[in-house]
């Protein structure tokens, strides 16, 4: 149980690119890196394309006034010369940015922690996997519903054999809150979100599918998937063609199949994050809706409610927890978990430790490149009049 002991040596000095005032996941992120004060320290920030607004902001969540920078070449260029300057930085801005941001961060020696999804294209992502290893630094993105303990007990009764063997996929990630195109003219965070040329080539497949194809890849890790279907929908004409609504086939190795809805339009749905994985003997289920709860169904027994925390779940699972069983966790801690482990693979890789980068489960370069993957294919499916395409 973690109890906010250091884990590391010292915490590492952290900077921002985006994530303001105006960001809707800005303060997500300084949740996550600074809940345990012994993994991050935030310093330093350009946390605004409005250069004094960035500034203001800065230092109204304690940020030196000078370490609030008008834009990230300024930051790494200053923080470059400094003895104490960044050693991380996270990039919280829209999409399109993100490649040459990394590409400049990684440049100038700083880890990179990065939204998702990360990149508009394969290549890129395989670039900036070449220049990290070529430097030495970590890579990593932020999956932020992937640090929930439960998913690490999924992943070890799968692995365990808990439900015999994998047979399929059920996988939803819906909400309602863009069922009308009011938001797509009056919020910051949405507006860039259904413009192509920044958002890039999807809407909902990107923003939030590649949560949820990440987490079975979390929970499911041996499984390989060789071809998708995608049919993808533009309820709110404006957005075409990005779409708002999709509907994912897939067809794994070993005859596995899978399917999966997302959708920002399922009007009234406040959350509709669900995963069941279905086996030859049992199933098992999680909702980011009951983040604390599992359920474990046996076929011809009981339904079973596994809770966060107890002592009968495995090893894996409660190495994360926070609280304990009697008070309920949630997102902060979730994204707080992630953070957690980029500052111990980033402390790693510093000290040459390829053991614990080799165990370490978190969402690295190599899952953010899968989650560009998962995206073109899904692409090029719907655009093919929803064809079948193979994930390569």
């Amino acid at each position: 149980m973690l109890i906010g002991e250091k884990k590391i040596a010292r915490p590492l000095r952290w900077g921002m690119v985006g994530g303001g005032r105006t960001a809707n996941v800005g303060y997500k992120h300084r949740l996550g890196g600074l809940r345990d004060n012994t993994a991050f320290q935030l310093v330093a920030g350009a946390f605004d394309i409005d250069a004094e607004r960035g500034r203001d902001f800065g230092v109204n969540i304690g940020v030196a006034a000078d370490r609030c920078y008008p834009d990230y070449k300024t930051l790494f260029a200053e923080e470059a010369k400094r003895t104490d300057g960044v050693e991380v930085v996270t990039i919280a801005t829209p999409n399109k940015t993100h490649y040459e941001i990394a590409k400049a961060a990684l440049e100038a020696g700083l880890h990179v922690i990065c939204e998702k999804p990360l990149f508009f294209e394969v290549e890129q992502g395989l670039e900036i996997k070449a220049l990290a290893e070529s430097k030495n630094l970590i890579v990593g993105v932020t999956y932020g519903f992937s640090g929930h303990p439960l998913l690490l007990q999924m992943r070890q009764m799968v692995q365990n054999g808990d439900i015999g063997e994998v047979r399929m996929l059920e996988l939803r990630y819906t909400h309602g809150f863009a069922a009308t195109e009011t938001g797509d003219k009056v919020s910051e965070g949405q507006k860039w979100r259904v413009d192509p040329k920044i958002a890039g080539p999807s809407f909902v497949l990107g923003d939030l599918s590649t949560h949820t194809f990440y987490m079975s890849e979390l929970i499911c890790p041996d499984l390989k998937l060789k071809q998708l279907l995608c049919d993808r929908q533009s309820f709110i004409p404006s957005r075409a063609p990005l779409e708002d609504n999709a509907y994912v086939l897939m067809h794994y190795e070993n005859g596995v199949v899978g399917r999966l809805w997302t959708s920002a339009v399922n009007a009234g749905c406040m959350d509709g994050h669900r995963i069941r994985i279905i086996g030859s003997k049992a199933s098992i289920e999680w909702s980011d809706n009951q983040p604390n709860e599992l359920l474990y169904e046996v076929q011809g027994a009981p339904i079973q409610k596994m809770i966060r925390a107890m002592p009968y779940l495995y090893d894996e699972c409660n190495e994360y927890e926070r609280l304990g069983a009697l008070h309920a966790e949630g997102l902060p801690e979730s994204w707080s978990n992630i953070y957690l482990k980029f500052a111990i693979a980033i402390d790693a890789k510093m000290r040459g430790d390829e053991e614990t980068l080799k165990n370490l489960v978190y969402p690295d370069i190599d899952a953010g490149i899968n989650g560009i993957r998962w995206v073109t294919a899904c692409v090029k499916s719907a655009d093919a009049g929803a064809a079948w395409v193979d994930f390569e």
